[in-house]
C-alpha cells in the first residue's frame, strides 16, 4: 500500500487548491458537483497541474473517465458511483481507488473492489450534506480497522482539528475534512493547524 498523508482536505474548486496547497497539503480531493463537462475538465486539469507543482497527491471524486483522460492517477467513488463506474477500465488505466462506506454491506462491496483506501463516515454529524446515515462514532472506526487491516482507513464527517486525535486513536490512518477549513474565518491558519496536528500520524 502506498503511504498517504494523514491530512486529507476536500475542496470543490481548483481555486481552493491554488490558495492552500502552498501551505504544505500533500493529499487533496477535488469534489465538484453539478457542473458541465467542459468546466469539469478545466477544473480537473488545473487541479492536476497545481498538485504536480506542489507535489501533492490529487484524488478526483467521481469523474473517473475525465480523470483517466486528463492523466490523473487516483479517484474516489461513493457507493452510488460504484453502481455505474467501470472498475475494470479504472484498473486497466492504473488508477488508484478510494471508496466510501457506511455499513457492513457497503464495506464488503468496497473491499471486493480492492481499494487503496476505505472511507468511513460520517463519524460525527455533518452539515455538508443530508445523510441517510446516522453518525458512525469512533467505535466503528476501530471495528472497521480491525476488518480491513493494512488498507488505509479514512475518517470523514464532522471532523475538526480538535476531534482528529480521537479518530487516530480509534484506528483511522487518515482524517478527511471539508467545512472545518472552508467555513473557517481563516482557512490558511486552520490548514496550518491541521498539518501540525496530523504530522505525527504519517504511516
Amino acid at each position: 500500500m502506498m503511504a498517504l498523508d494523514p491530512f486529507y482536505p476536500i475542496f470543490d474548486s481548483a481555486d481552493w487548491l491554488e490558495r492552500l496547497l502552498p501551505l504544505g497539503i500533500k493529499l487533496v480531493q477535488l469534489r465538484i458537483k453539478d457542473s458541465d463537462e467542459q468546466a469539469l475538465r478545466a477544473e480537473i486539469r488545473r487541479a492536476r497541474d497545481l498538485c504536480a507543482r506542489y507535489r501533492c497527491q490529487l484524488i478526483v471524486n467521481d469523474y473517473w473517465r475525465l480523470a483517466i483522460e486528463e492523466g490523473c492517477d487516483f479517484i474516489h467513488l461513493g457507493q452510488e458511483d460504484l453502481d455505474v463506474a467501470d472498475l475494470k477500465a479504472i484498473a486497466e488505466a492504473g488508477l488508484k481507488l478510494g471508496i466510501s462506506s457506511h455499513d457492513e454491506a457497503e464495506l464488503d462491496r468496497a473491499l471486493a473492489a480492492n481499494p487503496d483506501y476505505i472511507a468511513l463516515g460520517p463519524i460525527y454529524p455533518t452539515i455538508l450534506k443530508k445523510m441517510k446515515w446516522e453518525q458512525q462514532g469512533l467505535e466503528r472506526l476501530t471495528a472497521w480497522k480491525a476488518r480491513i487491516g493494512d488498507i488505509p482507513l479514512v475518517a470523514i464527517g464532522g471532523m475538526s482539528v480538535e476531534r482528529a486525535p480521537g479518530a487516530f486513536a480509534a484506528g483511522a490512518d487518515i482524517v478527511s475534512v471539508v467545512t472545518d477549513i472552508t467555513l473557517n474565518a481563516d482557512p490558511e491558519a486552520r490548514v496550518t493547524e491541521w498539518i501540525a496536528a496530523t504530522r505525527g500520524h504519517m504511516r
